[in-house]
């Protein structure tokens, strides 16, 4: 038997073909576009993703004849975007995405109600679903009269294969609707936002059966048998299903454009003034939290651009790890989201004199960005989370000198997983295994194998958190002047 994990991404889809032991077989990408038509819009026609699907199970087809026997599937999505269906499940409008900011008055007005922080344990963030619905609802009422289902990127892929309108637990987490602690749609948060549970999806948990494949879909795709479909998750609650990030403290740091911080949790420890997200795992009984900053190798791009480098070269010839010097940068270029939820601020370079060099400079971004990752940690301590080692992934995690510096500043052990794939997509096909009862979460999502590890400098830490006190003070002073 195989199976299919789908990374449903903003910029493009990738899906992975899995033996039945787990082992990636072949993958295939495929990309779309992202519109916007005002500043501060995100949009995505959602039939561009079904094209990428399609696309990219051609591919596998015509590679692997294991694809044949596909028996399971689980979908990874974008999370927080709102696919809009009227009562013929016909898509009403463009899904508006996870970075699309037009709902922040209405967010705002959500986030005053208490019922939402304390119910979801979340901030609501202008890029969760309720806002963009009470959006509509304000700004496109024709539309938000017709909507008869709202549905998740990823619970709507799980409609276009089964005919089932079903989204799982994690993904849900980030509507702005769902208790999370009790795992179930809030019918007062939906009331909030003029809503009701016969719009939303049937929940289920990642790893549970969804519906199973059409079989006029099957027909097409040339399969032996029938097939599973998960309940899926939220990516980076695959991306944790990837590499087994599932008991109390087992987590990672992702160095994307985005940068990420995550644990996986045994119980549900919400700290929502802290602007960590508190959501459910993609399996039963557990719980992950994880603080967010908004540009991470997105600043070390921003430099290269500016500086007429690659950040590969940048970051090439740094020599060891030193103490922080006196350029400090502040990695806001696009506001930020943990722990200060202020999508107005905007970064700072500050301490330049007329020696500092591209070197100074990128030390300075490296820097800003592992403070960042220290507020997000220092959030997570919070909640009584105590990882005292992470698992470093993502683009940025090639740089031995960043994963240095990350692991100095955090004072925690960052652990390198042999190469591999082990992402979103490698989640969501565990999950299709495990809906198909191939065997239990802990059986089928263990971690990678360990190539290695960086720990703390000892010798410079008192340095680093000298830095990163600096860091912190200069939040405020450059939130005054702006």
């Amino acid at each position: 038997m195989s199976y299919l994990g789908i990374d449903l991404g903003t910029s493009g889809l990738r899906a992975l073909l899995v033996d039945g032991a787990g082992r990636p077989l072949a993958s295939a990408e495929r990309h779309y576009r992202v519109e916007h038509p005002h500043p501060g819009w995100s949009e995505q026609d959602p039939a561009d993703w079904i094209a990428a699907l399609q696309g990219a199970v051609g591919q596998l087809r015509a590679e692997r004849p294991e694809f044949a026997d596909l028996a399971g599937i689980g979908v990874a999505g974008h999370m927080h975007g709102a696919t809009v269906l009227d009562a013929d499940d016909r898509v009403l409008r463009p899904c508006i995405l996870w970075n699309d900011t037009r709902s922040h008055v209405e967010a705002a007005a959500l986030d005053a109600d208490p019922r939402f922080r304390d119910l979801t344990g979340n901030i609501v963030f202008p890029g969760f679903t309720a806002p963009k619905l009470a959006w509509m609802q304000r700004h496109e009422p024709d539309l938000f009269d017709r909507a008869a289902r709202v549905l998740l990127p990823a619970a709507w892929l799980n409609l276009w294969l089964t005919g089932e309108a079903v989204g799982d637990l994690s993904d849900a987490s980030g509507t702005g609707w769902l208790d999370v602690g009790a795992r179930d749609w809030s019918d007062a948060l939906l009331g909030a936002t003029g809503l009701d549970r016969t719009r939303m999806p049937r929940l289920v948990e990642g790893s549970a059966e969804a519906g199973r494949l059409r079989p006029d879909l099957a027909a097409e795709w040339g399969l032996r048998g029938p097939v599973t479909v998960a309940g899926g998750a939220g990516d980076n609650a695959a991306a944790a299903c990837g590499i087994g990030a599932l008991a109390e403290g087992a987590g990672f740091v992702s160095l994307g454009t985005s940068g990420v911080l995550l644990a996986a949790r045994d119980g549900y420890a919400p700290a929502a003034d802290t602007a960590l997200h508190s959501f459910c795992h993609a399996v039963p009984e557990r719980w992950y939290q994880m603080g967010v900053m908004l540009a991470a190798t997105d600043s070390l791009n921003w430099l290269g651009r500016i500086t007429g480098a690659s950040p590969a070269a940048l970051t090439a010839d740094l020599g060891p790890l030193r103490a922080p010097g006196a350029v400090r940068f502040l990695p806001y270029l696009s506001g930020e989201r943990t722990p200060h939820n202020d999508p107005a601020i905007r970064a700072a370079l500050t301490g330049m004199g007329a020696g500092t060099d591209r070197d100074d400079l990128t030390r300075a971004v490296l820097e800003g960005v592992a403070f960042g990752l220290a507020d997000s940690l220092a959030a997570l301590q919070s909640t009584g989370a105590r990882p005292d080692r992470l698992m470093a992934i993502g683009g940025g995690a090639r740089s031995r000198y960043w994963l240095e510096v990350i692991a100095t500043a955090l004072d925690v052990t960052l652990t390198l997983p042999e190469d591999g794939d082990f992402g979103a997509a490698l989640g969501a096909a565990r999950l299709g295994m495990v809906a198909c009862g191939v065997g239990s979460p802990a059986e089928i999502m263990p971690p990678p194998a360990i190539t290695g590890e960086i720990a703390p400098n000892a010798a410079l830490r008192e340095d680093f958190a000298a830095a990163l006190q600096g860091f912190r003070a200069a939040y405020p002073a450059i939130r005054a002047v702006q």
